[in-house]
């Protein structure tokens, strides 16, 4: 995980790691994706994402869900 200290939207210091549910929209349809580990600013709100958090993101996203073959 990485560590930010500052957030880049607002500059504010109070921006802290969280672990919480997320939720999403894929046209209109809502997803969850529970025990999300990710940034997220109290300030301004900004929520910034590592790697494993967006692979996270997009293993429960409609939207890479895989087309039935045939």
């Amino acid at each position: 995980m990485m560590k930010i200290t500052v957030c880049p939207n607002c500059g504010s210091n109070k921006i802290k790691q969280v672990r919480k549910t997320w939720t999403g929209k894929f046209k209109g349809k809502s997803y969850k994706v529970p025990n999300l580990e990710f940034h997220e600013c109290p300030v301004c709100g900004e929520k910034i994402y590592d790697r494993e958090a967006m692979r996270k993101i997009e293993a429960c996203s409609p939207a890479f869900a895989k087309a039935p073959i045939g």
